[in-house]
Protein backbone atom coordinates (compact mmCIF):
# COMPACT_ATOMS: atom_id res chain seq x y z
CA UNK A 1 0.00 0.00 0.00
CA UNK A 2 2.72 2.32 0.89
CA UNK A 3 4.26 1.60 -2.16
CA UNK A 4 1.32 2.16 -4.21
CA UNK A 5 0.94 5.85 -2.61
CA UNK A 6 4.77 6.39 -3.37
CA UNK A 7 4.12 5.63 -6.59
CA UNK A 8 1.06 7.75 -7.41
CA UNK A 9 2.83 10.87 -5.27
CA UNK A 10 5.68 10.40 -8.07
CA UNK A 11 3.67 9.74 -10.77
CA UNK A 12 1.50 13.59 -9.90
CA UNK A 13 4.73 15.62 -9.13
CA UNK A 14 6.07 14.04 -12.56
CA UNK A 15 2.94 15.15 -14.01
CA UNK A 16 2.94 18.84 -12.56
CA UNK A 17 6.87 19.22 -13.43
CA UNK A 18 5.95 18.04 -16.87
CA UNK A 19 2.80 20.63 -16.76
CA UNK A 20 4.84 23.52 -15.77
CA UNK A 21 7.63 23.44 -18.32
CA UNK A 22 4.81 23.12 -21.03
CA UNK A 23 3.58 26.13 -19.90
CA UNK A 24 6.24 28.28 -19.57
CA UNK A 25 8.02 27.39 -22.81
CA UNK A 26 5.22 26.87 -25.25
CA UNK A 27 2.38 28.95 -25.00
CA UNK A 28 0.38 28.87 -28.81
CA UNK A 29 -2.77 31.30 -27.42
CA UNK A 30 -0.18 34.18 -27.69
CA UNK A 31 1.04 35.81 -30.78
CA UNK A 32 3.71 38.60 -29.84
CA UNK A 33 7.01 37.14 -29.30
CA UNK A 34 7.84 37.34 -25.22
CA UNK A 35 11.13 36.79 -23.49
CA UNK A 36 12.31 33.99 -22.02
CA UNK A 37 15.05 32.36 -20.05
CA UNK A 38 15.46 29.90 -22.43
CA UNK A 39 16.45 32.21 -25.16
CA UNK A 40 18.09 35.19 -23.32
CA UNK A 41 16.88 38.68 -23.32
CA UNK A 42 16.21 38.53 -26.98
CA UNK A 43 13.32 36.86 -29.12
CA UNK A 44 15.16 33.64 -31.29
CA UNK A 45 15.23 33.33 -34.61
CA UNK A 46 12.68 30.07 -36.13
CA UNK A 47 16.34 28.03 -36.72
CA UNK A 48 16.93 29.09 -32.28
CA UNK A 49 13.51 28.19 -31.76
CA UNK A 50 13.91 24.18 -33.78
CA UNK A 51 16.99 23.65 -32.02
CA UNK A 52 15.93 24.67 -28.37
CA UNK A 53 12.72 21.79 -29.36
CA UNK A 54 15.40 19.38 -30.50
CA UNK A 55 16.87 19.62 -27.34
CA UNK A 56 13.49 19.41 -25.40
CA UNK A 57 12.08 16.18 -27.17
CA UNK A 58 14.33 13.82 -25.82
CA UNK A 59 13.99 14.74 -22.27
CA UNK A 60 10.13 15.05 -22.39
CA UNK A 61 10.26 11.64 -24.47
CA UNK A 62 12.21 10.12 -21.52
CA UNK A 63 9.73 11.19 -18.88
CA UNK A 64 6.75 10.30 -20.66
CA UNK A 65 8.53 6.71 -20.91
CA UNK A 66 8.97 6.54 -17.08
CA UNK A 67 5.49 7.79 -16.63
CA UNK A 68 3.69 4.99 -19.04
CA UNK A 69 5.77 2.53 -16.52
CA UNK A 70 4.82 3.38 -13.80
CA UNK A 71 1.16 3.42 -14.67
CA UNK A 72 1.53 0.34 -15.65
CA UNK A 73 3.16 -0.79 -12.20
CA UNK A 74 0.05 0.95 -10.75
CA UNK A 75 -2.23 -1.06 -12.90
CA UNK A 76 -0.93 -4.12 -11.68
CA UNK A 77 -0.98 -3.61 -8.00
CA UNK A 78 -4.58 -2.28 -8.74
CA UNK A 79 -5.14 -5.87 -10.56
CA UNK A 80 -3.60 -7.33 -7.37
CA UNK A 81 -5.19 -6.05 -4.87
CA UNK A 82 -9.07 -6.29 -6.63
CA UNK A 83 -7.78 -10.49 -6.37
CA UNK A 84 -7.64 -10.07 -2.83
CA UNK A 85 -10.53 -8.45 -2.15
CA UNK A 86 -12.50 -11.72 -3.90
CA UNK A 87 -10.01 -14.18 -2.11
CA UNK A 88 -11.06 -12.76 0.88
CA UNK A 89 -14.79 -12.76 0.11
CA UNK A 90 -14.88 -16.07 -0.83
CA UNK A 91 -12.87 -17.04 2.21
CA UNK A 92 -15.14 -15.02 4.77
CA UNK A 93 -18.08 -17.01 3.23
CA UNK A 94 -16.25 -20.30 3.55
CA UNK A 95 -15.22 -20.22 6.85
CA UNK A 96 -18.78 -19.16 8.23
CA UNK A 97 -20.23 -21.91 6.91
CA UNK A 98 -18.07 -24.50 8.57
CA UNK A 99 -18.27 -22.50 11.91
CA UNK A 100 -20.39 -19.44 12.00
CA UNK A 101 -20.12 -18.72 15.76
CA UNK A 102 -16.13 -19.22 15.67
CA UNK A 103 -16.00 -16.93 13.13
CA UNK A 104 -18.71 -14.24 13.00
CA UNK A 105 -16.66 -11.40 14.49
CA UNK A 106 -13.71 -12.12 12.68
CA UNK A 107 -15.96 -11.93 9.47
CA UNK A 108 -17.58 -8.79 10.37
CA UNK A 109 -14.53 -7.24 11.06
CA UNK A 110 -12.41 -8.40 8.16
CA UNK A 111 -15.96 -6.83 5.86
CA UNK A 112 -15.44 -4.07 6.70
CA UNK A 113 -11.63 -3.92 6.03
CA UNK A 114 -12.87 -5.08 2.53
CA UNK A 115 -14.96 -1.99 2.52
CA UNK A 116 -12.41 0.20 3.19
CA UNK A 117 -9.83 -1.29 0.71
CA UNK A 118 -12.38 -1.27 -1.54
CA UNK A 119 -12.86 2.46 -0.90
CA UNK A 120 -9.29 2.47 -1.28
CA UNK A 121 -9.26 0.78 -4.81
CA UNK A 122 -11.60 3.45 -6.16
CA UNK A 123 -9.81 5.91 -5.29
CA UNK A 124 -6.94 5.09 -6.80
CA UNK A 125 -8.71 3.92 -9.80
CA UNK A 126 -9.72 7.49 -10.01
CA UNK A 127 -6.41 8.86 -9.60
CA UNK A 128 -4.70 6.86 -12.61
CA UNK A 129 -7.96 8.05 -14.21
CA UNK A 130 -6.96 11.46 -14.01
CA UNK A 131 -3.04 10.57 -14.32
CA UNK A 132 -4.26 8.76 -17.71
CA UNK A 133 -5.94 12.28 -18.71
CA UNK A 134 -2.84 14.05 -18.14
CA UNK A 135 -0.93 11.46 -19.84
CA UNK A 136 -3.09 12.17 -23.16
CA UNK A 137 -2.63 15.77 -22.44
CA UNK A 138 0.96 15.78 -22.82
CA UNK A 139 1.12 13.32 -25.65
CA UNK A 140 -0.78 15.81 -28.09
CA UNK A 141 1.65 18.80 -26.92
CA UNK A 142 4.32 16.50 -27.75
CA UNK A 143 2.47 16.00 -30.86
CA UNK A 144 2.13 19.65 -31.61
CA UNK A 145 5.66 20.33 -30.71
CA UNK A 146 6.53 17.48 -33.00
CA UNK A 147 4.52 19.23 -36.07
CA UNK A 148 6.04 22.46 -34.98
CA UNK A 149 9.27 20.90 -34.97
CA UNK A 150 9.16 19.68 -38.82
CA UNK A 151 7.78 22.94 -40.00
CA UNK A 152 10.37 25.03 -38.34
CA UNK A 153 13.08 22.16 -39.62
CA UNK A 154 11.37 23.37 -42.92
CA UNK A 155 12.03 26.99 -42.08
CA UNK A 156 15.57 26.30 -41.56
CA UNK A 157 16.76 24.39 -44.63
CA UNK A 158 19.32 27.18 -45.49
CA UNK A 159 21.96 27.90 -42.87
CA UNK A 160 21.18 30.34 -40.33
CA UNK A 161 22.55 34.01 -40.76
CA UNK A 162 24.22 35.57 -37.85
CA UNK A 163 24.73 38.85 -39.71
CA UNK A 164 22.32 41.51 -41.59
CA UNK A 165 23.06 41.47 -45.13
CA UNK A 166 23.32 45.47 -46.02
CA UNK A 167 23.24 45.95 -50.31
CA UNK A 168 26.59 47.55 -51.25
CA UNK A 169 25.40 50.17 -53.68
CA UNK A 170 24.84 53.76 -52.02
CA UNK A 171 23.37 57.28 -52.99
CA UNK A 172 21.50 60.36 -51.47
CA UNK A 173 18.39 58.60 -50.93
CA UNK A 174 16.76 55.01 -51.87
CA UNK A 175 15.52 56.28 -55.87
CA UNK A 176 19.48 57.67 -56.37
CA UNK A 177 20.38 53.86 -55.36
CA UNK A 178 17.64 52.51 -57.42
CA UNK A 179 19.65 54.81 -60.42
CA UNK A 180 22.90 53.45 -59.71
CA UNK A 181 21.89 50.26 -60.25
CA UNK A 182 20.01 49.05 -56.47
CA UNK A 183 17.30 45.76 -58.00
CA UNK A 184 16.16 45.01 -54.64
CA UNK A 185 14.33 46.07 -51.66
CA UNK A 186 16.67 45.83 -48.31
CA UNK A 187 19.01 48.04 -46.23
CA UNK A 188 21.32 50.68 -48.21
CA UNK A 189 23.29 53.01 -46.51
CA UNK A 190 22.13 56.87 -47.80
CA UNK A 191 23.93 60.26 -47.60
CA UNK A 192 21.53 62.74 -48.41
CA UNK A 193 23.21 66.48 -49.73
CA UNK A 194 23.58 68.10 -46.21
CA UNK A 195 24.36 65.27 -43.91
CA UNK A 196 27.60 64.95 -42.00
CA UNK A 197 27.71 61.10 -42.59
CA UNK A 198 26.08 57.97 -43.96
CA UNK A 199 22.87 55.96 -42.58
CA UNK A 200 20.79 53.04 -42.57
CA UNK A 201 17.38 53.38 -44.09
CA UNK A 202 15.10 50.66 -45.45
CA UNK A 203 14.60 51.15 -49.48
CA UNK A 204 11.55 49.68 -51.36
CA UNK A 205 12.84 49.22 -54.86
CA UNK A 206 10.28 47.99 -57.29
CA UNK A 207 10.99 46.24 -60.81
CA UNK A 208 10.03 49.17 -62.76
CA UNK A 209 13.20 50.83 -60.87
CA UNK A 210 11.35 53.09 -58.49
CA UNK A 211 13.17 53.29 -54.92
CA UNK A 212 11.14 54.46 -52.13
CA UNK A 213 12.79 55.95 -48.93
CA UNK A 214 10.88 54.29 -46.04
CA UNK A 215 10.59 56.79 -42.65
CA UNK A 216 8.33 54.67 -40.19
CA UNK A 217 6.90 51.31 -40.47
CA UNK A 218 4.15 49.73 -37.64
CA UNK A 219 3.47 46.29 -38.10
CA UNK A 220 2.69 44.48 -35.10
CA UNK A 221 3.07 46.66 -31.96
CA UNK A 222 6.48 44.79 -30.85
CA UNK A 223 7.93 48.58 -30.59
CA UNK A 224 6.84 50.99 -28.43
CA UNK A 225 6.30 54.60 -29.52
CA UNK A 226 6.20 56.43 -26.55
CA UNK A 227 9.25 57.87 -26.29
CA UNK A 228 10.99 61.08 -25.75
CA UNK A 229 12.11 64.33 -28.19
CA UNK A 230 15.97 62.82 -28.68
CA UNK A 231 14.89 59.12 -29.37
CA UNK A 232 12.36 60.75 -32.50
CA UNK A 233 15.33 62.53 -33.18
CA UNK A 234 17.94 60.02 -33.53
CA UNK A 235 15.21 57.30 -34.75
CA UNK A 236 14.42 54.07 -32.76
CA UNK A 237 13.01 50.84 -33.46
CA UNK A 238 14.67 48.07 -35.96
CA UNK A 239 15.64 47.86 -39.96
CA UNK A 240 16.18 44.78 -40.93
CA UNK A 241 16.20 43.72 -44.81
CA UNK A 242 13.06 41.32 -44.64
CA UNK A 243 11.06 44.67 -43.70
CA UNK A 244 9.65 42.73 -40.86
CA UNK A 245 10.28 45.12 -37.63
CA UNK A 246 8.75 48.08 -36.55
CA UNK A 247 10.73 51.62 -36.79
CA UNK A 248 10.80 55.07 -36.67
CA UNK A 249 13.79 56.45 -38.95
CA UNK A 250 14.22 59.86 -37.00
CA UNK A 251 13.35 63.41 -37.48
CA UNK A 252 16.94 64.66 -38.15
CA UNK A 253 17.00 62.11 -40.51
CA UNK A 254 13.89 62.90 -42.35
CA UNK A 255 14.83 66.61 -42.49
CA UNK A 256 18.04 65.86 -44.38
CA UNK A 257 16.34 63.43 -46.74
CA UNK A 258 13.42 66.14 -47.32
CA UNK A 259 15.02 69.19 -47.89
CA UNK A 260 18.22 68.39 -50.09
CA UNK A 261 16.79 68.69 -53.79
CA UNK A 262 15.15 70.91 -56.38
CA UNK A 263 12.93 68.18 -57.27
CA UNK A 264 9.76 68.09 -54.33
CA UNK A 265 8.71 64.48 -52.62
CA UNK A 266 5.97 63.12 -52.43
CA UNK A 267 5.15 61.59 -49.07
CA UNK A 268 3.29 58.38 -49.45
CA UNK A 269 0.92 56.54 -46.27
CA UNK A 270 0.42 53.16 -46.49
CA UNK A 271 -2.15 51.42 -44.22
CA UNK A 272 -4.33 48.45 -43.33
CA UNK A 273 -6.62 47.56 -41.19
CA UNK A 274 -7.53 44.62 -39.25
CA UNK A 275 -10.06 42.96 -41.87
CA UNK A 276 -7.30 43.29 -44.41
CA UNK A 277 -8.24 46.40 -46.59
CA UNK A 278 -5.46 48.66 -47.96
CA UNK A 279 -5.59 52.37 -48.63
CA UNK A 280 -3.47 55.13 -49.07
CA UNK A 281 -2.79 59.08 -48.85
CA UNK A 282 0.03 61.20 -51.06
CA UNK A 283 1.11 64.48 -50.27
CA UNK A 284 2.41 66.58 -53.02
CA UNK A 285 6.20 68.80 -51.58
CA UNK A 286 6.96 67.41 -48.39
CA UNK A 287 9.17 68.66 -46.01
CA UNK A 288 10.31 68.62 -42.42
CA UNK A 289 11.79 71.36 -40.91
CA UNK A 290 14.92 71.52 -38.93
CA UNK A 291 15.08 70.90 -34.93
CA UNK A 292 15.44 74.78 -34.52
CA UNK A 293 11.96 74.68 -35.73
CA UNK A 294 10.90 71.63 -33.67
CA UNK A 295 10.99 69.53 -37.28
CA UNK A 296 7.61 71.30 -38.86
CA UNK A 297 5.51 69.64 -40.56
CA UNK A 298 4.57 71.41 -44.32
CA UNK A 299 3.25 69.72 -47.53
CA UNK A 300 1.92 71.82 -50.88
CA UNK A 301 -1.47 69.87 -51.01
CA UNK A 302 -3.11 66.25 -51.11
CA UNK A 303 -2.08 64.52 -53.93
CA UNK A 304 -4.58 62.08 -54.09
CA UNK A 305 -5.44 58.16 -52.46
CA UNK A 306 -7.96 56.41 -51.48
CA UNK A 307 -7.86 56.58 -47.37
CA UNK A 308 -9.15 60.52 -47.17
CA UNK A 309 -7.26 63.77 -46.46
CA UNK A 310 -6.92 63.21 -42.74
CA UNK A 311 -3.56 65.78 -42.11
CA UNK A 312 -6.03 68.67 -43.43
CA UNK A 313 -8.03 67.66 -40.38
CA UNK A 314 -11.89 66.19 -39.48
CA UNK A 315 -14.57 67.23 -38.33
CA UNK A 316 -15.67 65.16 -35.67
CA UNK A 317 -18.98 66.92 -35.45
CA UNK A 318 -18.38 67.72 -31.89
CA UNK A 319 -17.60 71.81 -32.55
CA UNK A 320 -17.49 73.60 -35.76
CA UNK A 321 -13.86 74.22 -35.37
CA UNK A 322 -12.85 70.91 -35.24
CA UNK A 323 -11.60 70.57 -38.79
CA UNK A 324 -9.23 73.60 -38.55
CA UNK A 325 -7.73 72.49 -35.00
CA UNK A 326 -7.30 68.83 -36.31
CA UNK A 327 -5.70 69.88 -39.23
CA UNK A 328 -1.20 68.65 -39.32
CA UNK A 329 0.08 71.23 -42.01
CA UNK A 330 2.19 73.32 -40.87
CA UNK A 331 2.45 71.66 -37.53
CA UNK A 332 5.73 71.35 -34.91
CA UNK A 333 6.58 67.79 -33.88
CA UNK A 334 5.73 67.35 -30.22
CA UNK A 335 7.06 64.59 -27.43
CA UNK A 336 5.90 63.67 -24.15
CA UNK A 337 8.77 65.86 -22.97
CA UNK A 338 8.38 68.32 -25.30
CA UNK A 339 5.06 70.30 -26.24
CA UNK A 340 5.02 71.93 -29.16
CA UNK A 341 0.96 71.72 -30.05
CA UNK A 342 -1.62 74.21 -30.01
CA UNK A 343 -3.50 72.97 -27.11
CA UNK A 344 -3.51 74.42 -23.85
CA UNK A 345 -2.77 71.16 -22.33
CA UNK A 346 -0.10 68.59 -23.40
CA UNK A 347 -1.35 66.48 -26.42
CA UNK A 348 1.38 64.27 -26.52
CA UNK A 349 1.61 63.67 -23.30
CA UNK A 350 -1.66 62.52 -23.08
CA UNK A 351 -1.77 60.25 -26.00
CA UNK A 352 2.25 59.02 -25.29
CA UNK A 353 3.95 59.24 -28.68
CA UNK A 354 5.52 61.78 -30.78
CA UNK A 355 3.31 63.58 -33.69
CA UNK A 356 2.62 66.49 -35.04
CA UNK A 357 0.10 67.41 -32.50
CA UNK A 358 -2.40 70.48 -33.36
CA UNK A 359 -4.99 70.59 -30.70
CA UNK A 360 -4.59 67.60 -31.36
CA UNK A 361 -5.22 65.44 -34.44
CA UNK A 362 -7.01 63.72 -37.21
CA UNK A 363 -4.42 61.39 -38.24
CA UNK A 364 -1.92 59.58 -35.40
CA UNK A 365 0.00 56.98 -37.09
CA UNK A 366 2.74 56.47 -34.48
CA UNK A 367 -0.20 56.04 -31.29
CA UNK A 368 -1.09 53.10 -29.29
CA UNK A 369 -0.80 49.79 -30.94
CA UNK A 370 -4.54 47.77 -29.95
CA UNK A 371 -4.58 44.71 -31.27
CA UNK A 372 -8.05 43.78 -33.01
CA UNK A 373 -8.08 47.61 -33.83
CA UNK A 374 -11.77 48.84 -31.79
CA UNK A 375 -11.21 50.44 -28.62
CA UNK A 376 -12.75 52.58 -26.34
CA UNK A 377 -12.12 55.27 -23.78
CA UNK A 378 -11.73 52.95 -21.36
CA UNK A 379 -8.85 51.57 -22.80
CA UNK A 380 -6.53 54.50 -22.60
CA UNK A 381 -5.12 56.41 -19.91
CA UNK A 382 -6.57 59.81 -20.29
CA UNK A 383 -9.56 59.32 -21.90
CA UNK A 384 -8.00 60.33 -25.43
CA UNK A 385 -8.35 58.72 -28.67
CA UNK A 386 -4.58 57.30 -28.82
CA UNK A 387 -4.56 54.71 -31.10
CA UNK A 388 -3.11 54.27 -34.96
CA UNK A 389 -5.45 56.72 -36.35
CA UNK A 390 -6.83 57.96 -40.02
CA UNK A 391 -10.30 59.86 -39.20
CA UNK A 392 -11.05 59.81 -42.55
CA UNK A 393 -10.63 56.32 -43.20
CA UNK A 394 -12.15 54.63 -39.91
CA UNK A 395 -12.93 56.68 -36.79
CA UNK A 396 -11.14 57.82 -34.08
CA UNK A 397 -11.86 54.96 -32.13
CA UNK A 398 -10.38 52.31 -34.64
CA UNK A 399 -6.48 51.56 -34.37
CA UNK A 400 -4.65 50.26 -37.31
CA UNK A 401 -3.15 46.82 -38.28
CA UNK A 402 -0.42 48.62 -40.26
CA UNK A 403 1.27 52.04 -41.25
CA UNK A 404 4.06 53.07 -43.65
CA UNK A 405 5.16 55.94 -44.19
CA UNK A 406 7.92 56.46 -47.19
CA UNK A 407 8.98 59.35 -49.67
CA UNK A 408 9.83 59.41 -53.51
CA UNK A 409 11.22 62.64 -55.82
CA UNK A 410 7.96 63.44 -57.44
CA UNK A 411 9.28 63.19 -61.02
CA UNK A 412 9.02 58.99 -60.02
CA UNK A 413 4.78 59.36 -59.24
CA UNK A 414 1.88 60.44 -61.98
CA UNK A 415 0.08 63.27 -61.67
CA UNK A 416 -3.07 62.54 -59.71
CA UNK A 417 -1.28 59.65 -57.88
CA UNK A 418 -4.66 57.48 -58.81
CA UNK A 419 -3.82 54.94 -61.80
CA UNK A 420 -5.42 51.58 -61.69
CA UNK A 421 -4.60 49.45 -58.67
CA UNK A 422 -4.25 52.05 -56.26
CA UNK A 423 -5.93 49.80 -53.67
CA UNK A 424 -3.07 47.75 -53.96
CA UNK A 425 -0.89 51.23 -53.21
CA UNK A 426 -0.34 51.63 -57.31
CA UNK A 427 -0.62 55.18 -58.40
CA UNK A 428 3.17 54.78 -60.07
CA UNK A 429 3.64 55.63 -63.79
CA UNK A 430 5.62 53.24 -66.19
CA UNK A 431 8.93 55.98 -66.37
Amino acid sequence: MASLTHVVASILLLSTLTSAQMRGDYSPSQDVCKQSDEFGTYCPTTCGVADYLQRYKPDMDRQLDEMEHDLEEMANLTRGAHDKVVYLKDSETQAQKQAPDVYIKKSSSMLDDVLRFEKSILAQEDQIYQLQSMLQANEKRITDLKQMSLQLDQLCKEPCKDTVEIQTVTGKDCQDVANKGGKVSGLYYVKPARAPEAFLVYCEIDSFGRGWTVLQRRRDGSVDFNKKWIQYKEGFGYLSPDDRTEFWLGNEKIHLLSVQSNVPYVLRIEMVDWEGNKKYADYHTFKLGPEVDAYRLTYAYYFGGDAGDAFDGYDFGEDPSDKFYTSHNGMQFSTPDKDNDKFGEHCALQEGSGWWMNRCHAAHLNGKYFQGGKYTEKDTEHGYDNGIIWATWHSRWYSLKETTMKIIPMNRITAGGQESGAKQFGGLGDI
